[in-house]
């Protein structure tokens, strides 16, 4: 059993994990740091390979924190006739579910209204029951229910809200969903655990050559402002719509071409719809999902190209009207702007196809070697991370001297994850012995799993931490510190965005919460009481931004208020 401190990806973890960048020669180093980059580095250090990660800004702070939180098969995809990328992810949802992270991966269930007879009953029915059939080809259950026909009055009985006349019936199936960037989190964390070296703000800017042969990256602390070589036998490219953008580093964009497709979520309080089951809605270019989120649900997606700056992809006032023009068309109650309490937007990174329409470029994945030395991973969708990194990581193999074990990511449990079901069956005792309700245990559980026991500990030795944060009352105290000390946060952005989800999940955006999160994490991450104002307030003029850009026209003016917002620079770097 690896030690819980072993996975600890705290601020003296990041200095120890830079000296030995900077002093050591690694196997392989991964660009980027999400879930794909996190993959490639626990496939890569699991198979005994010396590993190091380096992110530019925090991790997951791209696409990995913006999705739909859903891990599935793409049911869509059915259409399309790609049964083996559904068959694979079906694969991976039950890997997930069952044996890599069962406190982190749940099962949801999905309504699906049809809006004709029997011909669409018969074409959906046997789609989710094809569906149903691929996913068991893991060669054991698939960790989720099996779908049933249900009539438009069973329907409205688990979906009161749906207006009657919007629909003629329905299929309920399930699949399953995620907090991705704590995903993430996780996996990097257990890379960590097994002896991966990673550290965040530590921006790639170039990469060092031996002739036409990559031999490591330059990279520059965005902290410090220091600049290091980290010398690896292969460097692995797992940038995602940054790939192009690190190609050009080494010269010309190679053999992979990435797209950015926008997608827009927007997030409404539970009382807004009642239903006990999420829902998906086929609309004219793709589905929209309304999926269960806590007290919340989450809306989403749009599908539209972005051309635009892809640190901060903005939500115009158009993409929030489509979205709610398509539910509200089959709701009793519809939903207005003020009902909106949150909206985030991310980039799917899709290869470029001939189709001129991203919804039809490929989510598969592809592996490529453009220049000695360096292996590049782009496409795919998050649930399939774990095989896009065995492939990435079997093309570094190819490059390096010697035997390397092959990939072992099916039978790894991601930290917190060993014991969860019974540590699951024990948490009303948890909650007698900590003090701390149930309800609140269930909460921690389902974040942390058996990690747990860190968060009782901080409760148990500074007991105010045992109490609810200031303006964000689904999260104790104890979580923001320790995201901090624990889990890589080093700003309040990427605590109330990442490490806990609110920056969205509160009707003001988390400036309630924002004083006392920097008060709480200042003496972790060693700020002074100047540096934690600046925090506040970067923190305040990014969202008055991001809520400036929600009421704008078009993709071009929501972007130019985004960019307006400026950057946090840390007291070191000035």
């Amino acid at each position: 059993m690896i030690g819980l401190g072993a996975s600890k990806l705290g601020p003296g973890e990041r200095e120890h994990a830079l000296g030995r960048m900077a002093a050591e020669e690694f196997d392989v180093v991964v660009v980027g740091g999400g879930i794909v980059g996190a993959g490639v580095a626990l496939d890569a250090v699991t198979r005994g390979l010396k590993v190091a990660l380096v992110e530019a800004r925090d991790f997951a702070s791209g696409t990995s924190s913006r999705s739909s939180k859903l891990v599935h098969g793409g049911l869509r995809y059915l259409e399309q006739y790609n049964f083996d990328l559904v068959r694979e992810a079906l694969t991976e949802r039950g890997l997930l579910l069952q044996r890599i992270a069962p406190h982190l991966v749940r099962p949801v269930p999905f309504l699906f209204p049809m809006t004709h007879h029997v011909w669409e009953r018969a074409y959906v029915g046997a789609g989710v029951a094809l569906y149903d059939a691929l996913s068991f080809s893991m060669g054991s259950t698939r960790g989720v229910p099996g779908h049933r026909h249900l009539s438009r009055k069973q329907a409205q009985r688990v979906a009161p809200s749906l207006k009657k006349s919007s629909f003629k019936g329905a299929v309920q199936y399930w699949d399953a969903q995620v907090d991705d960037a704590r995903y993430v989190m996780m996996v990097l964390r257990t890379a960590a655990a097994y002896g991966a070296q990673i550290a965040s703000r530590t921006q790639c800017v170039g990469f060092l050559r031996e002739g036409e042969r990559v031999t490591g990256v330059r990279v520059r602390d965005l902290e410090s402002g220091d600049k290091l070589e980290v010398h690896a036998k292969q460097v692995v490219n797992a940038t995602g719509v940054w790939t192009d953008d690190i190609q050009d580093l080494v010269g010309g964009r190679g053999q992979i071409h990435v797209r950015a497709s926008k997608g827009i979520h927007l997030v409404v309080p539970r009382d807004r719809i009642h239903s006990a089951s999420g829902i998906i809605l086929r609309t004219e270019k793709s589905v929209l999902f309304v999926i269960p989120w806590g007290r919340h649900w989450i809306l989403g997606t749009t599908d539209t190209t972005w051309t635009l700056d892809k640190a901060h992809p903005a939500a115009s006032k158009a993409d929030i009207d489509y979205l709610l023009d398509h539910v509200n068309a089959f709701l009793t109650v519809p939903l207005t702007h003020d009902d909106v309490e949150g909206v985030y937007a991310g980039l799917r990174p899709l290869l470029s196809g001939e189709s001129d329409e991203t919804s039809k470029l490929s989510r598969e994945h592809v592996v490529a070697h453009p220049v000695p030395g360096l292996v590049m991973i782009a496409g795919g969708k998050y649930t399939t991370y774990r095989v896009m990194a065995k492939d990435a990581v079997d093309a570094v193999v190819h490059g390096l001297d010697g035997r390397i074990a092959a990939s072992c990511t099916d039978r790894i449990t991601l930290v917190g994850g060993a014991g969860f079901p019974a540590l699951w069956n024990s948490r009303y005792r948890l909650a007698a012995s900590s003090g701390l309700h149930v309800a609140r245990i269930e909460h921690l559980l389902r974040r942390y799993g058996t990690l747990i026991d860190d968060l009782l500990a901080l409760v148990a030795d500074r007991p105010e931490l045992g109490r609810p944060l200031t303006g964000a009352d689904d999260y104790l105290r104890a979580e923001v510190v320790y995201a901090a000390s624990h889990e890589g946060g080093r700003h309040l952005n990427d605590i109330l965005s990442r490490r806990t989800r609110i920056s969205f999940e509160t009707w003001d955006r988390g400036l309630g919460a924002a004083e006392e999160t920097a008060e709480l994490v200042a003496p972790v991450l060693g700020w002074t009481a100047e540096q934690a104002r600046r925090e506040i307030e970067y923190y305040r003029t990014g969202i008055e931004a991001e809520r400036a850009s929600q009421s704008s026209e078009d993709d071009q003016e929501a972007d130019a208020l985004l960019r307006g917002a400026p950057e946090i620079v840390p007291t070191a770097a000035i």
